[in-house]
């Protein structure tokens, strides 16, 4: 029987960052549709779209998730990370979770403020992929991935802040009311998402592994 998780939360919350540990430590795949619609350079619309903070369609993205886990590696579960953002897309994962299990919601609740910090002060390495934060989390050289010496990071086009405003309003009007579905059928779990890196994923690991419902 295979485990869904979805990482739910406000952009900058740290849902990429739980969803590469649950990857590496509990071998999970990590599932990022706004990594998968970013690859797409072809479609030339899609990017467009983010770039400007906007949600991509949702017969779109729900087409790039069924793909996505009808691959092999998903057969034992995997983690989704930006996905569903709307409730047409979380009706979409209902009948894929009745192929393959139900599903576990873990929602980061952080300040706005916080956020806005971690989406502007955010780093990307293009090589590894590992993520820095000049506020929280800065390399030890100034704009230069710790890892790769002399490779520069990157910031992602829709991290400025006049287009993080419009990713959070779509945010609230889109996605908020998630919330309130998932708790109404007892799948959601809240995290802290102010407290250390390790301290949520010692809160979100049990869940994942024992597959535990109920709110947290």
């Amino acid at each position: 029987m295979s485990k869904i998780i979805v990482l739910m939360g406000a952009p900058g919350a740290g849902k990429g960052t739980q969803a590469r540990l649950i990857h590496e430590r509990l071998g999970l795949p990590q599932i990022s549709t706004g990594d998968i619609l970013r690859a797409l350079r072809e479609a030339e619309e899609i990017h467009t779209t983010q770039a400007e903070g906007r949600l991509v369609s949702d017969d779109v993205v729900i087409g790039v998730v069924r793909d996505r886990t009808a691959r092999d590696d998903c057969r034992n579960g995997y983690i989704l990370d930006g996905f569903p953002r709307t409730l047409t897309q979380a009706k979409m994962l209902e009948d894929l979770a009745l192929e393959q299990e139900g599903h576990h919601v873990h929602s980061r609740d952080v300040p706005v403020d916080v956020l806005v910090k971690r989406i502007i002060g955010r780093r990307t390495c293009p090589v590894c992929g590992e993520i820095y934060n000049i506020y929280f989390k800065p390399p030890k050289t100034d704009e230069v991935c710790d890892q790769h010496p002399g490779v520069k990071l990157k910031i992602r086009p829709d991290d400025s802040e006049e287009k993080i405003r419009v990713r959070f309003q779509t945010y609230e009007t889109e996605t908020v009311p998630l919330t309130d579905y998932y708790q109404e059928s007892n799948r959601l779990h809240r995290v802290d998402g102010e407290q250390q890196t390790e301290r949520i994923y010692r809160e979100i690991e049990p869940i994942v592994a024992n597959g535990a419902h109920g709110a947290a």
